[in-house]
Protein backbone atom coordinates (compact mmCIF):
# COMPACT_ATOMS: atom_id res chain seq x y z
CA UNK A 1 0.00 0.00 0.00
CA UNK A 2 1.43 3.45 -0.70
CA UNK A 3 1.31 6.67 0.98
CA UNK A 4 0.19 10.25 -1.07
CA UNK A 5 2.25 13.06 0.08
CA UNK A 6 1.94 16.18 -1.01
CA UNK A 7 4.69 18.41 -1.70
CA UNK A 8 5.45 22.02 -1.54
CA UNK A 9 8.13 23.57 -3.51
CA UNK A 10 7.93 27.14 -3.05
CA UNK A 11 10.22 30.82 -3.78
CA UNK A 12 8.40 32.70 -1.16
CA UNK A 13 6.88 32.06 2.28
CA UNK A 14 3.85 33.82 0.89
CA UNK A 15 3.73 31.02 -1.48
CA UNK A 16 4.54 28.32 1.46
CA UNK A 17 2.08 29.43 3.46
CA UNK A 18 -0.86 29.70 0.53
CA UNK A 19 -0.01 26.10 -0.46
CA UNK A 20 -0.09 24.71 3.22
CA UNK A 21 -3.49 26.21 3.56
CA UNK A 22 -5.07 24.51 0.67
CA UNK A 23 -3.87 21.10 1.67
CA UNK A 24 -4.18 21.07 5.41
CA UNK A 25 -7.69 20.17 5.31
CA UNK A 26 -6.67 16.67 3.84
CA UNK A 27 -3.46 16.02 3.86
CA UNK A 28 -1.44 14.66 6.87
CA UNK A 29 1.98 14.51 5.45
CA UNK A 30 3.74 16.70 3.85
CA UNK A 31 6.81 17.44 2.06
CA UNK A 32 8.67 20.34 2.02
CA UNK A 33 11.45 20.99 -0.46
CA UNK A 34 14.31 23.07 0.18
CA UNK A 35 17.13 24.00 -1.63
CA UNK A 36 20.55 25.93 -1.78
CA UNK A 37 20.81 28.06 -5.06
CA UNK A 38 23.38 25.60 -6.01
CA UNK A 39 22.97 22.19 -5.54
CA UNK A 40 19.43 23.35 -7.51
CA UNK A 41 17.94 26.89 -8.26
CA UNK A 42 17.12 28.96 -5.26
CA UNK A 43 13.61 27.99 -3.34
CA UNK A 44 12.78 28.73 0.26
CA UNK A 45 15.46 28.99 3.13
CA UNK A 46 15.17 26.71 5.55
CA UNK A 47 15.73 29.68 7.44
CA UNK A 48 12.31 30.43 6.56
CA UNK A 49 10.73 27.80 8.56
CA UNK A 50 10.64 28.64 11.95
CA UNK A 51 7.83 25.80 12.97
CA UNK A 52 6.61 22.43 11.88
CA UNK A 53 2.83 22.16 12.26
CA UNK A 54 1.90 19.53 14.77
CA UNK A 55 -0.85 17.77 12.99
CA UNK A 56 1.10 16.84 9.98
CA UNK A 57 3.90 15.00 9.49
CA UNK A 58 6.54 16.80 7.58
CA UNK A 59 9.12 15.21 5.39
CA UNK A 60 12.33 17.80 4.63
CA UNK A 61 13.87 17.38 1.06
CA UNK A 62 16.98 18.92 1.22
CA UNK A 63 18.43 20.00 -1.89
CA UNK A 64 21.59 21.20 -0.74
CA UNK A 65 25.38 20.37 -1.23
CA UNK A 66 26.73 21.25 2.74
CA UNK A 67 23.65 18.92 4.58
CA UNK A 68 26.14 19.64 7.76
CA UNK A 69 25.08 23.15 7.75
CA UNK A 70 21.17 22.03 7.94
CA UNK A 71 21.42 19.56 10.12
CA UNK A 72 21.18 21.51 13.66
CA UNK A 73 18.74 23.47 12.81
CA UNK A 74 16.39 20.11 10.85
CA UNK A 75 16.61 18.30 14.46
CA UNK A 76 15.44 21.44 16.17
CA UNK A 77 12.30 21.35 13.94
CA UNK A 78 11.57 17.71 15.08
CA UNK A 79 10.77 16.70 11.80
CA UNK A 80 8.70 13.09 10.43
CA UNK A 81 12.17 12.79 7.61
CA UNK A 82 14.81 14.59 6.72
CA UNK A 83 15.86 13.87 3.09
CA UNK A 84 19.62 14.23 1.71
CA UNK A 85 21.09 13.99 -1.35
CA UNK A 86 23.51 11.37 -1.94
CA UNK A 87 25.16 13.58 -4.79
CA UNK A 88 25.75 16.22 -2.35
CA UNK A 89 29.37 17.98 -1.95
CA UNK A 90 30.31 15.77 1.25
CA UNK A 91 30.58 12.38 3.12
CA UNK A 92 26.22 11.98 4.29
CA UNK A 93 27.08 9.56 6.73
CA UNK A 94 27.95 11.95 9.53
CA UNK A 95 24.88 14.00 8.94
CA UNK A 96 22.59 10.47 8.66
CA UNK A 97 23.87 9.49 12.22
CA UNK A 98 24.19 12.77 13.89
CA UNK A 99 19.45 12.46 12.39
CA UNK A 100 19.83 9.10 13.91
CA UNK A 101 21.28 9.75 17.07
CA UNK A 102 18.72 12.39 17.24
CA UNK A 103 15.47 10.19 16.80
CA UNK A 104 14.65 12.27 13.61
CA UNK A 105 14.49 9.63 10.39
CA UNK A 106 17.18 10.23 7.59
CA UNK A 107 16.60 9.90 3.91
CA UNK A 108 19.13 9.72 0.89
CA UNK A 109 17.93 11.06 -2.70
CA UNK A 110 19.50 9.77 -5.82
CA UNK A 111 19.46 11.61 -9.31
CA UNK A 112 18.04 9.82 -12.12
CA UNK A 113 22.05 9.32 -13.40
CA UNK A 114 22.61 7.42 -9.97
CA UNK A 115 23.16 3.56 -9.39
CA UNK A 116 22.32 2.85 -6.05
CA UNK A 117 25.28 0.38 -5.52
CA UNK A 118 27.71 3.31 -5.86
CA UNK A 119 26.09 4.64 -3.00
CA UNK A 120 25.39 1.94 -0.78
CA UNK A 121 26.92 3.02 2.38
CA UNK A 122 24.57 5.70 2.77
CA UNK A 123 21.67 3.68 2.08
CA UNK A 124 22.62 1.34 4.68
CA UNK A 125 22.65 4.32 7.46
CA UNK A 126 19.28 5.69 6.16
CA UNK A 127 15.36 4.43 6.98
CA UNK A 128 14.23 5.89 3.77
CA UNK A 129 15.39 6.26 -0.05
CA UNK A 130 14.13 8.65 -2.30
CA UNK A 131 13.91 7.77 -6.37
CA UNK A 132 14.09 11.69 -7.36
CA UNK A 133 12.68 11.48 -11.36
CA UNK A 134 11.60 15.36 -11.78
CA UNK A 135 13.86 18.49 -12.67
CA UNK A 136 15.54 19.93 -9.55
CA UNK A 137 14.15 23.07 -7.51
CA UNK A 138 11.09 23.03 -10.42
CA UNK A 139 7.49 21.71 -10.28
CA UNK A 140 5.89 19.77 -12.75
CA UNK A 141 7.73 17.61 -15.08
CA UNK A 142 6.98 14.27 -16.38
CA UNK A 143 7.83 11.06 -14.72
CA UNK A 144 10.17 8.26 -16.43
CA UNK A 145 9.09 5.18 -15.14
CA UNK A 146 12.36 3.69 -15.87
CA UNK A 147 13.72 4.99 -12.92
CA UNK A 148 11.29 2.55 -10.73
CA UNK A 149 13.75 -0.40 -11.39
CA UNK A 150 15.71 1.22 -9.14
CA UNK A 151 13.22 -0.11 -6.15
CA UNK A 152 14.66 -3.69 -6.36
CA UNK A 153 18.68 -2.17 -6.31
CA UNK A 154 17.50 -0.70 -2.82
CA UNK A 155 15.82 -3.45 -1.68
CA UNK A 156 18.78 -5.86 -2.47
CA UNK A 157 21.20 -3.30 -0.11
CA UNK A 158 18.67 -2.83 2.40
CA UNK A 159 15.21 -4.61 2.15
CA UNK A 160 13.40 -2.55 5.24
CA UNK A 161 13.65 0.88 3.46
CA UNK A 162 11.09 2.59 2.87
CA UNK A 163 10.91 3.66 -0.73
CA UNK A 164 9.64 7.33 -2.49
CA UNK A 165 9.20 8.45 -5.10
CA UNK A 166 9.80 12.33 -6.24
CA UNK A 167 8.79 13.83 -10.25
CA UNK A 168 5.91 13.55 -12.44
CA UNK A 169 3.50 11.46 -10.03
CA UNK A 170 -0.36 11.67 -10.97
CA UNK A 171 -3.26 9.55 -12.01
CA UNK A 172 -1.86 7.79 -14.84
CA UNK A 173 0.55 6.35 -12.94
CA UNK A 174 0.45 6.21 -9.43
CA UNK A 175 -0.72 2.52 -9.39
CA UNK A 176 2.07 1.55 -11.80
CA UNK A 177 4.61 3.06 -8.91
CA UNK A 178 2.64 1.10 -6.17
CA UNK A 179 3.05 -2.07 -8.34
CA UNK A 180 6.40 -1.63 -8.60
CA UNK A 181 7.36 -1.50 -5.07
CA UNK A 182 7.03 2.31 -4.38
CA UNK A 183 6.19 3.09 -0.90
CA UNK A 184 5.89 7.24 -0.93
CA UNK A 185 4.39 8.85 -3.96
CA UNK A 186 5.28 12.32 -3.39
CA UNK A 187 2.66 14.78 -5.77
CA UNK A 188 3.32 18.38 -6.40
CA UNK A 189 2.18 19.36 -9.49
CA UNK A 190 -1.37 17.16 -10.36
CA UNK A 191 -2.40 18.83 -7.26
CA UNK A 192 -1.11 22.11 -7.78
CA UNK A 193 -3.01 22.65 -10.99
CA UNK A 194 -6.35 20.57 -9.81
CA UNK A 195 -9.29 22.76 -8.90
CA UNK A 196 -10.69 20.17 -6.53
CA UNK A 197 -7.18 19.52 -4.39
CA UNK A 198 -8.89 17.22 -1.90
CA UNK A 199 -10.71 15.31 -4.57
CA UNK A 200 -7.56 14.67 -6.82
CA UNK A 201 -6.02 13.52 -3.64
CA UNK A 202 -8.46 11.13 -2.94
CA UNK A 203 -8.45 9.87 -5.89
CA UNK A 204 -4.86 9.45 -6.09
CA UNK A 205 -4.81 7.36 -3.02
CA UNK A 206 -7.72 5.04 -4.88
CA UNK A 207 -6.05 4.71 -7.91
CA UNK A 208 -2.44 4.36 -6.32
CA UNK A 209 -3.72 1.05 -4.02
CA UNK A 210 -6.23 -0.32 -6.19
CA UNK A 211 -6.58 -3.66 -6.56
CA UNK A 212 -6.19 -5.62 -10.40
CA UNK A 213 -3.56 -5.69 -13.23
CA UNK A 214 -1.97 -2.66 -15.07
Amino acid sequence: MSVIVPTILARSVSELEEVAKQIAPFADRVQIDITDGEFAPATISLDDITTVPQNWLVDFHMMVNRPSDYVDKLIALKPNLVIFHAEAAENLLPTLEALKKANVSSGVALLPQSFPNDFASYLSAADSALIFAGALGENGGVANLLQAEKVQLIKAIKPSLEIGWDGGANLKNVFMLTRAGVDVINVGEALRKAEDMSGVYEALKTEANREGAI
